[in-house]
């Protein structure tokens, strides 16, 4: 898949938050930083299989809730164990429109 999928908008998206979506069959985590930055990353955690929104965001990185990996949201790199592989991570596109109409592009995966 190398469309990109529209999400929602800018504005459904809360500072310091994580949500779930779909982009076709992927599960999504759409993460906003608190600085209001978007990134796109696998929502399933690399070693517990468990869904990343859920999680605590913090500055540029999300940390699981089962067991406290932590992955950069840039890379999708771990920080350190448990986890030891890195996660997806996707293209974030913001329309510039006045909805500013967020969309995901799962191609370019890392």
């Amino acid at each position: 898949m190398s469309e990109w999928t529209p999400i929602g908008a800018r504005a459904d998206f809360a500072a310091g938050t994580a949500t779930r979506v779909l982009v076709g069959d992927a599960a999504v985590a759409l993460v906003t930083t608190k600085t209001g930055e978007l990134f796109a990353v696998s929502d399933t955690c690399t070693h517990a299989e468990v869904s990343l929104s859920e999680g605590e965001v913090e500055d540029c990185s999300i940390e699981c809730w089962l067991h406290g990996s932590r992955f950069d949201l840039r890379t999708g790199e771990p920080s350190g164990p448990p986890a030891t592989t890195a996660l997806q991570t996707y293209d974030v596109d913001i329309a510039d429109t006045p909805e500013q109409t967020v969309s995901v592009r799962l191609a370019n995966a890392n």
